[in-house]
């Protein structure tokens, strides 16, 4: 199964510059349009304030069913754990940014994302799965996950992406060096607009930078502060939380 140009890499932090001149001699500035979160105990987007607390009986799991999407998601059943909390944070993130999506429309928008086990429970899921078979087959189902990039490639064909598609293999505060990087691919005009973000088994979150040159819609915060706030390495959820507390102060 391919996703186009994908590409696995391992990434170290860059320095960056985040303004560069274009046409005209305007200045291209980097802006977070919006925030998609999810942890064990809710789901929501920073910009517009949504935060949902799941149910007693329910979890991630169950977001299917809360129109998360905003048209059904092919072959959802088969998606792995990360897989599925890609999708989820993403399609949270594009609504905080106000991005429309549907089959028809496609769209010059890039994706980047990683985590700290790349695809290391699906690989042992489909080996496992091998020798149960008696070593002679496995369920291509399977074998599809065993590609960390396939998380971020399944969310670039639901959401119509046209743009750059990443796996990063990071250390330490790799959502950080995502959010560089994404950074640079808008700044060099290889797209307009990028999702980063990290997905794990238990929570997962991506920004939607986009590159802003004069009016703009409204957006969430610009890139150097959103940078200074991730940097501070707090899980998820305490990073959520000093977001919405900067969003409230506006």
């Amino acid at each position: 199964m391919a996703f186009g140009h994908t590409t696995i890499l391992q990434f170290t932090i860059f320095n960056l510059h985040f303004a560069l001149p274009v046409s005209g001699g305007r200045i291209l500035n980097i802006s977070v349009r919006g925030i998609g979160w999810l942890t064990n105990s809710g789901y929501g987007c920073v910009r517009t304030g949504l935060r949902n607390e799941y149910e007693s009986s329910e979890g991630a799991h169950a977001l299917h069913k809360k129109r998360i999407f905003s048209h059904p998601f092919k072959n959802f059943g088969r998606l792995d754990t990360i897989s599925r909390m890609t999708a989820y944070a993403a399609a949270l993130a594009l609504s905080d940014a106000g991005i429309e999506y549907s089959p028809e429309k496609k769209q010059d928008i890039g994706i980047i994302g990683t985590n700290a086990e790349g695809s290391l429970r699906s690989d042992i899921e489909y080996f496992r799965d091998y020798v149960k078979g008696g070593r002679t087959l496995s369920r291509g189902n399977l074998f599809i996950y065993t590609l960390p990039s396939s998380p971020v490639g399944e969310a670039a064909i639901h959401f119509g992406f046209l743009g750059p598609l990443l796996y990063a293999v990071g250390q330490d505060n790799s959502l950080l060096s995502v959010l560089d990087t994404a950074s640079e691919m808008v700044l060099a005009n290889e797209t307009s607009v990028m999702l980063a973000g990290k997905a794990e088994e238990g929570e997962a979150v991506f920004f939607v930078l986009d590159g802003i040159s004069g009016p703009a819609s409204p957006v969430l915060c610009d890139f150097t502060r959103a940078r200074e706030i991730v940097d501070m390495g707090t899980d998820i959820a305490g990073m959520v939380q000093k977001f919405s507390e900067m969003e409230r102060k506006k």
